[in-house]
């Protein structure tokens, strides 16, 4: 159920900006819909009717949730899945690495990795990691034009059980002062 709601929050947020990064205003309404999914997933929500729980998640998202497939399969396991960049100045380019570990009993394989903005760029493995293997996904966030409260989403497609999985970056953009920023690593 908590899934469903998620999945209806996602998308709405992404019809609502149209698929786009450009427009102040539905920025700030999708950075406060990702923190509401960032909260639900957490399982910090409050418990109670929801009108957008008796919506249908699409088809994609929930075959991708809950597809287990059969035999031995690999598993995920993150040094962390969120991560606050803090307060970072407008126009900076901040980076963090998503460390894991594949605690499952076969090969690792991620087939995608996909941002739900433009503005943060997700780089990870092309190769299977073998079990007990390790492997980083590096994700960039351009804070240019996006001042305020920001909360972003990569979603990870991979042969784990479900199939997605979901990190989290955060920052507060402070507006700029004129001075010439560079990539901040954190």
């Amino acid at each position: 159920m908590k899934k469903s709601v998620v999945n209806v929050l996602v998308f709405g947020a992404l019809v609502a900006v149209g698929f786009s990064c450009s427009n102040a205003e539905m920025e700030g309404r999708l950075a406060r819909l990702e923190g509401r999914v960032a909260e639900l997933e957490a399982g910090k929500a409050r418990s109670g009717p929801a009108s957008a729980a008796t919506a249908s998640p699409t088809i994609q998202q929930t075959a991708l949730e809950e597809e287990v497939p059969s035999g031995p399969a690999p598993v995920f396991t993150w040094a962390e899945e969120t991560h606050d960049f803090g307060t970072i100045t407008e126009g900076e380019i901040a980076e963090h690495v998503f460390k894991f570990t594949n605690t499952g009993e076969a090969p690792l394989i991620i087939s995608n990795a996909s941002a739900s903005c433009g503005c943060t760029v997700p780089v990870w493995p092309k190769e299977p990691i073998p079990v007990g293997g390790t492997g980083e996904i590096q994700v960039k966030f351009n804070s240019s034009n996006k001042p305020g409260v920001q909360n972003k989403t990569v979603s990870i497609t991979a042969n784990t059980a479900p199939k997605l999985s979901r990190l989290n970056i955060k920052a507060v953009v402070a507006p700029k002062t004129g001075a010439a920023d560079g990539p901040v690593k954190k």
